[in-house]
Formats: C-alpha cells, structure tokens, sequence
C-alpha cells in the first residue's frame, strides 16, 4: 500500500493519489524551485493521478527526521543531506576534496558507478530518484579570514550531523559543533558557534551573513541533496506512474544544474554588497592534512568500498 499521505480511491474515484513532499530548504530556495517545477511535471505527465503535496522550510522537521519519516511511510519523499537513516555510506561523497568541480561531481552520479552507488538505500526501504547538487561548502566565521588550516583553530564551527564533515573540521584543528539547522542563525548570533561551513545558497537564504562577515573559498567538501521515496510507496504505483516520477525527476535534475552557475554568479555578487568579506585559502595546506580522514572512513566502511568510490570518481 502507499505511504501516509498517498491515499488508494475506490474504483472510478477521480481525485489524485497526493504523495507528500518534504524539505529542510527555504521557500524561495533553488531546491524549492525545483521541487515545485518537479510537482507540476508530475502533474501533467500522470493526467492529474499523481499530486505532490510540497512541505518545505523543514515544516515536517528537520534533514534526519525527514528520512526517518520517508523511511516509515509518513512522509512520501524527501530531500536532506543527513542519510544515516537511509545508509551511511552515502556520505562518502562529502570526503574531503573528493571532487575537483561540479562537472566530476555530475558525471559520477550519472555514470553506472553512481547509480550503484545510489541504490544502496534500496535495502533499507528507499528509492533514490536523484541526488542534487547541495553544493562545496566553505568556512565561514566571525572572528577571521581562513587561509591555512591553521586559521581554523580552536574556532567552533557548526556541521550538520553528518560523521564525514564532523571528522573533517576536526582533522583540521577546528571544533565541531553538530546543531540542526533552524537553529544555526541563534547559534551565531548569540556566540554558540564562531561559524558555520556553509554552502552558499544556505549562507544567503538563511540570511547568515547577517551575523558572519568572512567567507573563505575552500571548496573542501561536496555535499548532496539526496532525493527519495519510501520504496513501498514506490512500488505501490503503477509501472507508468513510476516512470513519470523518474522523469520528472531526471528533467528536474538537468533544470536545477544548469541554474547553479547563474544563481552562484548572482550570489556572490549579492553577498559582498551586503558587506560580506571573501578570500581564498591555501587548498594545498588543505589536502597536506586530510588522508587521516579516507583512512578512518576506510575501516568503518571498508576500504574496497572507498578505493571503488574513488575509482569511480575518477581519482584513483
């Protein structure tokens, strides 16, 4: 049967079947953009059987309970990085300069390495219709420019619970600080955290840089949206509505990479008006100090599981 939400009509009923559509993003969001583009396609491909029923601005909870739920049956899809829920070897791809640009990052998850890669959650009851860019992640603090690794000593910065990211920041001689993300403004604000290792379009829709001025351009980690649906939910429809649902998503997924350019030109523009301060860092002082990483990671997930991944990204 369906998920809470997907509701079966009798015989000759002509209402839709709605399937409940949850995320952590803003409103005004890329991801929210795409997401309502994705539920008109839906729409209109399946002659009004299916509906998408949008939550965003975490309405139905944060990034893990969002995976919980989809997991249970409450919520029909999701969106969120935090997928120990789903599996937590798909934080992998947040390894430390694991991609060198957004282009290797595409061509990885497109290629059949990738989506082996994705259908890990199938097990555990998920169905994985994309993973969208959730971007690199740079540091951004209060107190001063990052340029080396050491710059980011003793700074508390917020993570999102995500073992990768924790691990990394610590490695580097910062202090992590797990704290979900509606709370993060606060937290700055009120001196919780020094900073945040944000993506951009985050830093800018969360209106972070209301309370962080310096931003550091590492690119030290890419982070994924990962897209998925209860898997029972999945299978519940019929083979015609599936193929809508992956269509959809597809043409989503090509929609929202060819807006990131635009949108991260605009972006940065929009932010230094707004007083924001940004510099590079020495990305070579970066990468000398993050191989403890890959090697810890390694024995938790094994290492012919990392040597495969790096294979398949094209960095073995």
């Amino acid at each position: 049967m369906l998920g809470a939400g997907c509701g079966l009509h009798p015989a000759g009923a002509l209402a839709a079947d709605t399937l409940r559509l949850a995320h952590a993003s803003s409103s005004d969001s890329l991801i929210n953009q795409a997401v309502m583009r994705f539920a008109a396609e839906v729409k209109q491909q399946s002659n009004d059987a299916l509906e998408i029923q949008v939550f965003p601005d975490g309405q139905l909870g944060d990034e893990g309970a969002i995976a919980e739920s989809t997991g249970s049956g409450a919520i029909t899809m999701g969106l969120g990085g935090v997928v120990d829920a789903i599996d937590p070897r798909l934080n992998a791809v947040s390894l430390p300069f694991l991609f060198k640009d957004a282009g290797a990052v595409h061509r990885f998850l497109d290629s059949d390495a990738g989506k082996k890669f994705l259908a890990m959650g199938e097990p555990r009851g998920y169905v994985m219709l994309s993973a969208l860019d959730s971007g690199f992640r740079q540091f951004a603090n209060n107190k001063r420019a990052i340029v080396e690794p050491a710059d980011l000593n003793g700074l508390k910065i917020r993570t999102p619970p995500n073992p990768v990211i924790l691990d990394t920041i610590r490695q580097l001689g910062g202090l992590p600080q797990s704290i979900p993300f509606g709370e993060v403004y606060t937290s700055l604000q009120s001196g919780v955290v020094d900073g945040v290792e944000p993506e951009l379009r985050d830093f800018s829709d969360q209106r972070w840089y209301e309370v962080v001025k310096h931003v550091s351009m590492a690119n030290y980690i890419w982070s994924a949206n990962y897209w998925y649906m209860n898997k029972a939910a999945f299978d519940a429809l019929s083979p015609e509505n599936q193929q809508v649902l992956r269509s959809a998503a597809a043409d989503t997924t090509a929609w929202y990479r060819g807006r990131l350019d635009e949108v991260y030109g605009k972006l940065t523009d929009q932010l230094k008006a707004k007083k924001v301060v940004f510099n590079d860092v020495d990305r070579a002082a970066f990468l000398a100090k993050v191989a403890p990483v890959y090697d810890r990671f390694g024995k938790a997930w094994g290492a012919d599981f990392i040597k495969q991944l790096r294979a398949g990204v094209g960095r073995e």
